[in-house]
């Protein structure tokens, strides 16, 4: 060995050395903010949940995944402070923020959120303290906030959405169970030049019993509402809705089934469309009944309410139902009355409807439901 490699190699030694040295500050620094960055998360969520003035909100733990993008919050529970309210306004078992990959496919880098087990509760009441309704608070904001990349498309997992009210004689409690829904291309990651560019979905359960389904496309650019809407109920059990009924009408169902079909456009927030809402072997009054349970002005009023039915309904398809235009802009809507009374007496006396799209089962932009089956009884009926 000659000299100049006798000097070389105590060099490399060193070299080496201080590259492992560096190696090991860099695993010892790494693994202490891997440790240390759940906490920092947390923190950071609890701070942008906290800039809401109307309502506050706790978390569960927090789970990092580096390596595709994302991160997860356990058991978020959102709350308005002062509502005397025992249920919080929205509570989910797990929200999960990524990177959505594929859409890297398109040059762009945008995010997406599923939600596991989420639930909303809105409480009517006349106390505004002992109400809640989700409204004045910027939820988009908060989103947005907890995310450093735009959200493009969101995914809804056994949701649940309830109206509930807790003043009344009898607490009511009406229901969406099994919500399965999903939002996509928002930011149009696909360049598409159609303006309706993204689409919603959800399915669901009303009081656990009526399947309900939603479709929608809309334009998520436009300053103002542009959309087309369809929304179909088929199905539900009406005496499941008599704690409702006792509390808004004061009248209770004997027997019954309820079907609706609404469907709606707007462009630049002038709202066209329609609701369709359809009684099938509908009874409010029994005699025998009414006369053991009703107070006189009840029994009088379940009466009433018996003897419309009887006289506006479909006879031959034991039907009552109509067909209820709206028009208005994004601020408000009001209803054709005369349109109503007019398609009122159609059902009863011309053509029963039937729970399908008024502009066939395709709508203007491929929103389309499966026809009904119309050898069940409860949705069978003359097409219209």
């Amino acid at each position: 060995m000659n000299e100049r490699d006798a000097t070389a190699s105590p060099k490399r030694h060193r070299g080496w050395r201080r590259l492992g040295l560096v190696v090991v500050v860099l695993v010892i620094i790494g693994s202490a903010l891997r440790v240390m960055m759940p906490w920092a998360v947390r923190d950071y969520v609890n701070r942008t949940l906290d800039r809401n003035p109307l309502y506050q909100g706790t978390i569960g733990p927090v789970t990092l995944q580096l390596w595709r993008g994302a991160y997860s919050i356990q058991d978020v529970n959102i709350s308005k402070p002062t509502a005397e309210v025992p249920v919080p306004f929205f509570k989910a078992k797990r929200v999960d923020f990524a990177i959505q990959w594929n859409a890297l496919l398109h040059r762009k880098v945008v995010g997406r959120i599923v939600m596991e087990q989420p639930e909303i509760n809105f409480v009517a009441s006349p106390n505004a303290n002992e109400s809640q309704s989700g409204s004045g608070a910027p939820w988009l904001e908060m989103i947005q906030g907890l995310f450093p990349f735009r959200i493009n498309s969101g995914v809804i997992k056994d949701g649940s959405v309830h109206f509930r009210t807790y003043q009344s004689e009898q607490p009511v409690d009406v229901y969406l169970s099994s919500v399965e829904g999903s939002v996509d291309n928002l930011s149009n990651v696909r360049d598409e030049t159609t303006p309706l560019v993204s689409t919603v979905q959800a399915t669901a359960l009303v009081m656990d019993q009526a399947k309900l389904e939603y479709k929608m496309t809309l334009d998520p650019f436009s300053y103002r509402p542009t959309f087309h809407m369809a929304v179909r109920l088929l199905g539900l059990d009406v005496t499941r809705l008599n704690d409702l009924a006792r509390t808004y009408a004061k009248l209770d169902f004997k027997r019954g089934w309820f079907d609706l079909v609404l469907e709606a456009e707007s462009n630049e927030g002038q709202i066209n469309g329609y609701a369709k809402p359809l009684f099938r072997n509908l009874k409010v009054f029994s005699l025998s009944e009414d006369l053991k349970e009703d107070t006189v002005l009840q029994f009088f009023w379940q009466a009433v309410a018996g003897g419309v039915v009887k006289l506006f309904k479909n006879q031959p398809h034991d039907q009552l139902g109509t067909l209820i235009p709206f028009t208005g802009d994004a601020s408000g809507t009001s209803a054709d009355i005369l349109a109503t009374i007019g398609n009122l007496l159609r059902n009863a006396f011309v053509r029963a409807y039937l729970p399908q799209l008024q502009s066939g089962q395709e709508g203007v932009d491929g929103l389309q439901f499966e026809p009904p089956d119309i050898s069940d009884p409860v949705s069978s009926g003359d097409t219209s």
